[in-house]
Formats: C-alpha cells, structure tokens, sequence
C-alpha cells in the first residue's frame, strides 16, 4: 500500500457518491412527525466513516457502474446501520458515540429504542419502493439476521470461553452482514454477474469480520479521543471479545479462574490488569494476525473482478485495515 494511504484516499473516487448518499439519507426526514425530525435528524447525522455506503459505491464502481439506485441502497444500509448503533449504545448504557452524547442521553432510552425501530421499519419502506423485491427481501433479511446476532451476542455475555467458531458466528451476524449486504447490492444493482456478486458478498464477509475484530481491540487498547465513542462498554457489559477468548485458550486453569474472576467482577480499575494479562498470553498480538489474514483473504477474493479502479480501492480498504490494526496496537491506541 502506498505511504501515506488512508480511508479518505481510499474513497475519493466516490466522494461524490457518498455526497449524495448524504443528501438522500437528510431528504428521508421529511417522512417522520415533526416532533420526531429532530432526534431522527440527530441520529442519521451520525454517520462516521460511511463505510457501508462507501462499500456500495466501490462494488458498484468494481462492477460495472454506480446508478442512482445505488445512492439510495446505500441510504438504506446506512439508515440499517444507524438504528443499530442507537439500539446498541442503549443496551451498552454509552454516554458518548463519534464524540458527542449518544441519542439515548438526549432524548431518553424510550425515544431511542422507538426512534431505532422507526428507522429500521423507514429503511424497509424504501426499500418497497424498488421495482422488484429483490432489494426489500435483502434487507429485511440481513436486518434479521443483524439482530438475530446483538441477541445471540447478549445471550452469550460473560461466556469468555466461547469458541473462536461462535465468536465469529456472532461476529458475521452483526457485523459482517451489512458489509456483505453492502458489497452485494452494490455488485447486483450494476447488473454484475453472479460470480463477481458472490465474490464481492463474500469480500464484505470477510472485510466486516476482520473489522469487529479491531473494533473490539480498540475497546481494550484505545483512546476515547480517536475512537469517538465511550471505550470498556465491552468488558463492562461482559460480551466475549476475540483477545479474551484467545488468553482463555492459552491459560492454565488457575489462570483462567483468576481471569473469569477479572471479568466477571469488573471494575474500572481491572482494566490495565486485564491488558497485562493479554499481553502475557499474546492475546491481543494473535487478535491482530487474525484481522490481517481475513484482510488478506478479503483482498484475494476479488482476483477474478476486472483490474478497475473500484476494485483496487476495495482491496486497499482492506489492506488499510490490516495497517491500520496493526498501529493500534504498537502505538497502543485506535
């Protein structure tokens, strides 16, 4: 990858699109009650890296072309995407998310659960409106399945020796379905053949795991300031996460007794504690190998795509976050 390379490189060549993804997603506003505009509006601007629509565009341009359909498939993803995040920073009880309150601190946990459920039943809505039901019908699919696994991953909380294999179940779930979903109808919407759709979902699979792989190491290792959201929700909240799974595996039983007992009783103050005690078992080090053999599988499913620029900036994507991981943890933050 090139010196100096980063996400906003990476997808200048859909800035545009992604610009327009921004003004479907603020036209959407105009559906809800007025008295429901101003936290929808505060939600829907929470938009982050726009990975997903980024990943739209991308597959699009890799696959033969971007259309206006694409603008408002990547609205749909996204809008998906943020009703999750409100749900979820209920659930993890977070103050902060991209470095501003969370919607929940603003207007209450009940606003917020119901404003989440109102996005996820408008992004179904405009998905109706395709021509065919094959849009609305991978939607609501992958919506399913997104929170068929925020249920299974709470199902599983302080279970920290889950195996890797149900660690990634969960993380394909709620995760990697939206990139997968993303890659997908950005391939299908260009008209791309069936091959180049699947390789493109499976990319997104791969790409998607790798990154709640990282996303979990910087809740261990990050700084709030980077991140932009609240860090050690986690722990806290005791989800199993790939460096604690890994130490678990690798520990005698005394060992693993005494971290069950860090975990279980967690406290602010365990957390420097728990950190040692990854490194001590190479557990953070072995996470990150693991994101960057998925960024590296990621990357190779895309050989039989055209040598266009949208599949070189996927691949890149990739290879971003593999770096990108990698500093996290020799610089000790995200």
């Amino acid at each position: 990858m090139e010196s100096g390379l980063n996400w906003q490189t990476i997808v200048e060549p859909v800035r545009p699109f992604l610009d327009a993804v921004s003004r479907r997603l603020e036209e959407q506003l105009s559906h809800f009650e007025p008295e429901i505009v101003e936290p929808a509006r505060y939600a829907l601007a929470s938009r982050g890296k726009q990975l997903r629509p980024a990943l739209v565009g991308l597959a699009a341009t890799a696959a033969g072309g971007v259309r206006d359909e694409h603008v408002t498939v990547a609205a749909i993803i996204e809008m998906v995407h943020l009703a999750t995040l409100v749900h979820d920073d209920v659930m993890d009880e977070a103050d902060m998310r991209r470095q501003r309150p969370t919607l929940a601190l603003e207007w209450g946990n009940s606003t917020a659960i119901l404003l989440g459920d109102a996005l996820f039943a408008h992004a179904l809505t405009m998905a109706a409106a395709f021509p065919t039901t094959d849009v609305c019908r991978a939607v609501a699919s992958a919506t399913r399945t997104v929170c068929s696994g925020e249920i299974i991953q709470t199902m599983r909380r302080c279970q920290f020796e889950l195996s890797r294999e149900g660690y990634y179940r969960i993380l394909r779930m709620k995760t990697a379905e939206l990139f997968s979903l993303a890659c997908g109808q950005g391939a299908a919407l260009a008209q791309a053949r069936a091959d180049v759709v699947a390789a493109l979902q499976r990319f997104g699979v791969m790409l998607g795991t790798a990154y709640q792989v990282y996303d979990d190491c910087v809740d261990l290792v990050g700084l709030e300031e980077r991140a932009g959201k609240s860090l050690g929700t986690d722990l806290l909240r005791g989800k199993p996460t790939l460096p604690v799974i890994i130490a678990m595996e690798r520990a005698t039983p005394a060992e693993r007794n005494a971290l069950r007992s860090l975990l279980t009783d967690w406290k602010p103050g365990n957390h420097p504690l728990l950190v040692a005690s990854l490194q001590r078992y190479d557990a953070i080090a072995a996470a990150v190998d693991v994101v960057c053999g998925m960024c590296a599988e990621a990357a190779e499913t895309l050989e039989l795509l055209p040598a266009r620029p949208g599949r070189t900036a996927l691949q890149q994507a990739a290879d971003f976050l593999a770096r990108h991981t990698q500093l996290l943890i020799a610089q000790g933050r995200g």
